[in-house]
């Protein structure tokens, strides 16, 4: 099976939609995105460029199976498809945080503490306003 996200206004993912793999084929019968994309412009209506293949099996830069990541990580409704990167991102979470391009994930200016408390992981939130994670307190 083949995955693409379409693409509304500023590369935001509007939809991921699934397809044989044999939509994608080329005439020496070997799969290529851009005959997915021009299958998928003829019976939705929507202009190929705005059609971009994702990997259900690719997250944080990583292919699950061992295999090549393809842009970063799976397209999700409401992702960020960045161009200049070839990757899908999700929103940035706070204006601090910045994109590790190698991993398609925004990363926060300090990294989040793992504490244990009697065996348990601690919970922390991101404060924007001190840049630093708070424990949460139950």
């Amino acid at each position: 099976m083949a995955h693409f996200a379409k693409l509304g206004i500023n590369g935001k993912v509007i939809g991921v939609l699934t397809m044989g793999n044999g939509d994608m084929l080329n005439a020496d019968g070997v799969e290529d995105e851009s005959v997915g994309q021009q299958y998928l412009e003829r019976i939705h209506g929507w202009p190929a460029s705005m059609w971009i293949q994702t990997s259900y099996n690719t997250g944080g830069g990583k292919h699950r199976l061992g295999g090549t990541p393809l842009r970063g990580n799976y397209a999700g409704v409401g992702h960020i498809y960045d161009e200049d990167n070839d990757i899908f991102i999700a929103k940035q979470p706070y204006a601090s945080w910045t994109l590790n391009t190698t991993t398609a994930r925004w990363e926060s200016p300090t990294p989040r503490p793992s504490t244990e408390t009697a065996g348990k992981p601690d919970s922390y939130n991101w404060n924007e306003s001190t840049q630093t994670w708070d424990k949460v307190v139950a």
